[in-house]
């Protein structure tokens, strides 16, 4: 086991390093030049460009610039933002709550409905109430997030001013509001925003499990246990879940880093001040620096999650341990 898992952690170093140095690699190949673009209405004079360009260390050959991220990054230092002018580390300590309340929220309520209605459907294959799961899932799987959040807002926040339609909170709340009041606000303007990913992400969710329980309820066992008695109930969660469950597992790992990019276009949409639209302003004012902060973070836990996976599958099933 010991071997096994310094082998995966190995791996996973690996992976992770190989994937920072490729985005590294093509942000800077990519034309264009970042100080440039902080000329703003005032043209800066070349020695005013140049002394920015030494600042950021943009100046610098690829293979130096690669050498003092690596650095920085030892160090636990990010650098600082070209666009924002603060360190990167200061940025993304600012927007991580958000969006790890968002994504948080979206992947708790997507796991737990998902499973649910995934395990339901498997159990009434082929009846009126899984055709209709699949047909009203799969539909807004086809949706682009970008565009539903679009008619949520219009509809819901503007039309019907049902909800509100941007921001985290009211600016209108003060500091010393009671604590229940800020919390029904947050959770208002969280209800658009995690209502839009959960009505794209879940048929994705219920049909890796519809599909995982239909091959466990053809088991010989399944089988056997329902010829001896044993209730139905029983038999799906107990008997039959538990070894559909395995697909989740990579499922969940895979889903984990929405936590730290959450999604670009809804976030923009609705004004969320989360990672994703952090991320999103990065890559179009070419700032090196926050995009591989953001890179690092998400790269990180994806690369993370799919180790604990691993650790998980090995837990749930000893075959993996041994082969």
């Amino acid at each position: 086991m010991g071997l096994w898992l310094a082998r995966r952690a190995v791996q996973a170093i690996i992976t992770f390093v190989l994937a920072l140095t490729l985005l590294f690699v093509l942000m800077r190949l990519a034309p264009g030049d970042p100080v440039q673009r902080l000329e703003g209405e005032r043209p800066m004079s070349p020695q005013e460009i140049a002394r920015l360009r030494q600042r950021f260390g943009v100046d610098q050959p690829i293979g130096r610039q690669y050498q003092l991220f690596l650095g920085g990054v030892a160090r636990g230092d990010l650098g600082t933002s070209i666009e924002y002018n603060r360190p990167v580390t200061t940025l993304l300590r600012e927007r991580l709550p958000a969006t790890i309340l968002l994504g948080g929220t979206v992947i708790l309520v997507n796991f737990t409905l998902g499973i649910w209605l995934g395990v339901r459907q498997a159990r009434r294959r082929g009846s009126g109430e899984d055709r209709l799961l699949t047909a009203v899932s799969l539909a807004g799987h086809a949706m682009p997030s970008f565009w539903l959040a679009l008619i949520l807002a219009w509809l819901v926040g503007v039309r019907l001013r049902w909800l509100p339609s941007a921001g985290l909170s009211d600016p209108l709340l003060g500091a010393d509001a009671p604590l229940l009041a800020r919390a029904m606000d947050v959770a208002a303007h969280l209800v658009l925003p995690a209502l839009t990913l959960i009505l794209v992400t879940l048929a994705g969710t219920m049909r890796f499990q519809r599909g995982a329980m239909l091959e466990v309820l053809r088991l010989p066992y399944i089988v056997t246990a329902r010829a001896k008695g044993v209730p139905e109930m029983r038999v799906t969660w107990r008997h039959a879940w538990r070894n559909a469950v395995f697909p989740m597992v990579t499922l969940l790992a895979l889903w984990l880093p929405l936590l730290v990019t959450g999604s670009v276009f809804v976030e923009a949409v609705f004004a969320w001040p989360g990672l994703g639209s952090l991320a999103a302003a990065a890559a179009g004012n070419r700032d090196y620096p926050l995009l591989m902060g953001v890179a690092i973070l998400a790269g990180g836990l994806l690369v993370g999650s799919s180790m604990v996976a691993d650790l998980a599958y090995a837990a749930l099933d000893p075959r993996v341990r041994l082969a």
